[in-house]
């Protein structure tokens, strides 16, 4: 499992579309309601990996949660993949709209990444289903790729690149640092950090992990 982590870890960031010309600016997330029945087998996806690695759910068992038929669940997923992917995506949404908002008002390059942090920190702390999704369970698979989930990550990766950005023509930041490492840097050690979270269901402390990760990472990029 954890080999397969590490290759897919980096191909989450590698992926990305280039970078040098991104600045940060505010995100809109277009968020069209979805039919009662489709939420439903959403939240009994999302009920099931609270305890439950996604291999180990059946359509079966997904339909029975829900109170609807495996046909439903058809209806509206192609797979289980197709609904994992599906109830990430909700997740990111969410989780954009929070950032988005987390960043309103903040002066300065570092000073947002210091929030950035800190709010992604909390996310896994908090949604622990949504770091077991991205975490161990969607990135051994090509389909993720192409998935609309995949597609709000990168606008996320694009999010950072801009600030890193940012803080390199405001002087904040080293030029001499590919804006890509600098966020590799980041969120990686804000992934493994958290493992242990989303592994064995230990608590995580949001503003010392932070801390943590802000005097490690900046201390390196500051000018």
């Amino acid at each position: 499992m954890f080999h397969s982590y590490s290759i897919f870890y980096s191909l989450f960031y590698i992926l990305i579309i280039p970078f040098s010309s991104y600045k940060y600016s505010p995100i809109m997330v277009e968020k069209v309601p979805s039919p009662p029945g489709k939420l439903k087998i959403a939240e009994a996806m999302r009920s099931l990996l609270e305890d439950r690695t996604f291999e180990s759910i059946t359509i079966a068992e997904i339909a029975k949660a829900a109170g609807v038929t495996e046909g439903l669940i058809y209806k509206y997923f192609k797979d289980r993949r197709d609904l994992l992917h599906y109830v990430l995506k909700e997740h990111y949404e969410l989780f954009l709209v929070q950032i988005d908002r987390d960043l309103q008002g903040i002066d300065g390059a570092l000073n947002k990444l210091r929030k950035l942090v800190w709010s992604s920190i909390e996310r896994y702390a908090t949604h622990r289903v949504f770091a077991r999704i991205i975490l161990l369970e969607v990135r051994n698979s090509e389909e993720y790729f192409q998935s609309e989930a995949y597609a709000l990550v990168k606008q996320f990766n694009r999010i950072i690149i801009g600030i890193i950005n940012e803080g390199i023509e405001s002087g904040e930041i080293r030029a001499n640092l590919p804006p890509a490492s600098i966020r590799d840097a980041i969120f990686g050690t804000i992934e493994h950090s958290c493992l242990n979270r989303v592994i064995f269901n230990e608590p995580v402390s949001t503003s010392e992990i932070a801390r943590i990760v802000t005097d490690l990472i900046f201390n390196g990029i500051k000018r």
